[in-house]
């Protein structure tokens, strides 16, 4: 659909991890196809992935097991029982929680709900004021009648045509993906056990692409067709968790078509979470804290990237694509500034970023065309995705020079970062001390002026956040820099694309612990631009008034100042590893102080910089990225961030008790940083060898522009089951592989850059 089919067979994930993951797979040549599936035609293709123990399970059957399993164990099952209401009421505290369910035959009193409703989830959650972002589609599959030499053929998807051909006794059940799927505009509640009539016009193209791959169906039969309602979410993924709206109400739907395959596994971390009050395993990829509160009843939005979503389930995942859908709903106060000087926007829930800075001009992103279907006219000259399609390769992409350019700018004189996507958050109060104090894994209550960077734990010790939190002072009522409050203040700045989930999860912490104190949003209110480099202070002393010296401006700490005539707060901090600052800046005036910075800095060589770029840099310092490098199921000490823990003192915090568990029995699972002198690309799920085993796999990886080496960040285990020492780290032979081909790789217990952190404290 979008992409382009490729010239050389790749199989970049399942191939590598699973053998991390124990998951037997073989790619197999077009001859070696031929012989385990006689009936494929094998003229187009250049090889196949194929998954030995890959297999179909009957929907029904399994349900009614399951149901009649849990009867045994106490259940109770009401069918033929419609849900009228759900009853919400608002604790002393101003939470809402709900409080019981009401149906056709009475109600139920129960502090906990579970909408596992298909299609008719977002009904479900409007009875409980809560927004389920998912569109209802039809979605089909045929069957054949019996197909002579099918019995116990492998299952087939055939990415490129968008279909898959499932083994269903002696015949085959025939579906996919198309890009022009009808939407089911007016949900009916009494369809529940109803089939729409299939629309052969839609579906026809999975036949085609079923008889190329399998030309015998092209003389078999239809037995039965069977279209029936199905949910799909913006990114095609589950929607699950306790919804942020109401305390007990949870969600366990828009499963994408998927819910026979995910519903185990979702199944048992959903009750987990329930019990438990968080999932065993990391599960943001599917928490509906994931998605932004103001995407989730933004009808525009889900709708179209739904479309999108659905319409490339089965196209190749290339490291640097962006949607075209739902596009430009949250922009920053820079982005038409930088768009005319040919900013290549990404996109991260909702808002609009910098990625990186073409050299040929604007690329503005466009309304959605939904690739051309339902008669609307694709775009032409199409700059923006031209860019993206350029990029469709697992080489280095041939932007990867302009990448380069911004970083060792960056590295030799300055660049600009507009990180105005950037959570900002300001949590003050009586007991803002105390909450604090709890919340945050690192001593924040300092004097006014200090800036901390730290992480937010789960009570298992798992790294729910890392952030910076700043000190301040009460300001003037109404100001988004420096609010007017009573007690304690702290402004958290957080990464953009998670800063709903920290914003759920310091909620929760705050109403079960009942803290006297807010949490204020000025995520819209204010900007952010970050000015790194050797040349930082040179250019930032002409623009701000307030001496920039070490001795009168440390590293790690902030205060309120004027930059061409605006009040701006400045952060002496980095997410690159060299000198700089942060300015957070109120909306209305950051054109203002981005142009003064932009005209101070020309003669000294400033340029633009994107994420791309603070991607690469960040690596190469060793930074670490929240859901990359840390997910809720990695804890600090694993990760190398047991300096963020104030375990010298005696000061009680989430997760505290885990944590210190964990020092005292040993790390059995640690972060290590690769580099392979060979310059190859890799974008994490690598396999890492240690002394010819399978120790782990690659989370993030990069390109470092400074040190010209790939880099690479992941989690090793010691086969044995032992500890995973600095000793274990450094006694092994490495290699990572991708795509099938090892390459000899050096681990490093210190980032290979700067490991003495002196640029950032402003020695050059």
């Amino acid at each position: 659909m979008s992409h382009p089919s490729l010239e050389t067979p790749v199989f970049p994930v399942p191939w590598q991890l699973g053998k991390v993951y124990g998951v037997e797979s073989h790619v197999l040549t077009p001859s070696q196809t031929k012989d385990l599936y006689p009936l494929m035609n094998i003229d187009d293709l250049y090889g196949t992935l194929y998954v030995p123990k890959d297999g179909t399970m009957d929907p029904a059957g399994t349900c009614s097991t399951l149901a009649r399993a849990a009867a045994a164990r106490g259940a109770t099952i009401i069918e033929n029982c419609p849900v009228t209401g759900i009853q919400v009421r608002t604790d002393d505290f101003g939470v809402k929680r709900v409080h019981a369910v009401e149906t056709a035959h009475g109600t139920i009193q129960t502090p906990c709900v579970v909408n596992c409703a298909g299609v008719w989830a977002r009904a479900l959650g409007r009875l409980a004021g809560v927004h389920v972002p998912l569109v209802a589609m039809h979605h089909a599959y045929v069957v054949t009648e019996r197909i002579e030499g099918i019995q116990n053929m492998p299952n087939v998807r055939d990415h490129d045509a968008s279909v898959y051909l499932r083994l269903q006794g002696d015949a085959l059940s025939v579906g996919g993906y198309e890009s022009n799927p009808i939407f089911w505009e007016e949900v009916s509640e009494k369809f529940a056990f109803g089939l729409f009539d299939l629309d052969w016009d839609v579906f026809m193209q999975h036949i085609e692409g079923a008889v190329n791959r399998v030309p015998v169906l092209e003389k078999t039969g239809i037995k039965s067709t069977v279209c029936g309602p199905e949910s799909f979410t913006a990114d095609h993924k589950p929607l699950m968790g306790e919804a942020p709206e109401v305390r007990g109400f949870f969600l366990g739907c828009g499963f994408n078509s998927a819910g026979m395959m995910l519903g185990g596994g979702c199944g048992r971390e959903l009750a987990h979470w329930i019990i438990h009050g968080r999932p065993e395993k990391d599960m943001y990829g599917y928490d509906i804290r994931r998605f932004h509160h103001s995407l989730t009843d933004n009808n525009r939005w889900i709708r179209e990237r739904s479309h999108e979503s659905y319409a490339k389930n089965y196209s190749v995942v290339f490291p640097h694509d962006e949607p075209l859908a739902g596009r430009n709903v949250r922009k920053d106060p820079l982005h038409e500034e930088l768009l005319r000087q040919g900013c290549v926007f990404q996109e991260r829930h909702g808002w609009e970023r910098p990625g990186w800075f073409s050299p040929g001009g604007a690329a503005p992103v466009l309304d959605y065309d939904y690739y051309g279907a339902y008669g609307r006219q694709r775009h032409r000259d199409y700059t923006y995705n031209r860019l993206l399609g350029d990029e469709y390769t697992f080489d280095f992409p041939p932007h990867h020079d302009i990448i380069k350019n911004e970083c060792l700018t960056c590295r030799n004189a300055l660049a600009l970062f507009d990180m105005s996507y950037f959570g900002k958050f300001y949590l003050v109060g009586p007991e803002a001390t105390k909450a604090a104090d709890w919340l945050f894994s690192a001593d924040v209550s300092k004097a006014p002026g200090s800036t901390v960077y730290t992480c937010m734990l789960n009570q298992q010790g798992g790294v729910e956040s890392d952030l910076t939190v700043s000190r301040i002072s009460p300001g003037a009522p109404g100001s988004p820099l420096a609010p007017a409050f009573e007690g304690d203040g702290y402004y958290l700045a957080i990464g953009g694309a998670v800063a709903q989930h920290n914003w759920s999860h310091i909620t929760t912490v705050l109403q079960d612990m009942k803290f006297q104190c807010k949490l204020l949003d000025c995520s819209e209110e204010l900007g952010m631009m970050s000015i790194q480099g050797p040349l930082s202070r040179v250019v930032l002393q002409e623009v701000l008034d307030t001496d920039l010296s070490n001795e009168a401006f440390p590293f790690s700490t902030h205060k309120i100042t004027t930059a061409a005539g605006c009040q701006v707060r400045a952060m002496r901090l980095s997410f690159v590893g060299e000198m700089g600052w942060e300015l957070h800046v109120p909306r209305a005036d950051c054109v203002k102080v981005y142009r003064a910075v932009m005209e101070a800095g020309a003669r000294h060589g400033i340029a633009n910089a994107g994420y791309r770029a603070i991607d690469s840099l960040s690596i190469e310092k060793g930074y670490r990225h929240w859901h990359a490098d840390l997910r809720p199921d990695d804890t600090p000490l694993e990760a190398g961030l047991a300096f963020t823990c104030k375990l010298k003192s005696s000061i009680p915090f989430l997760g505290r008790e885990a944590v210190e568990a964990q020092k005292a029995k040993g790390i059995f699972r640690r972060l290590v940083c690769f580099t392979t002198d060979e310059k190859v690309p890799m974008f994490g799920l690598e396999a890492v060898w240690r002394d010819g085993k399978v120790v782990g796999h690659i989370r993030r990886a990069d390109f470092g522009f400074a040190i010209d080496k790939t880099i690479a960040y992941g989690y090793i285990r010691d086969p044995a089951g032992g500890p995973v020492s600095l000793d274990f780290v450094k006694s092994g032979s490495y290699e990572l592989e991708r795509m099938g081909v090892t390459f000899p790789a050096q681990a490093h217990t210190k980032s290979p850059f700067d490991p003495d952190n002196k640029r950032v404290k402003g020695f050059y």
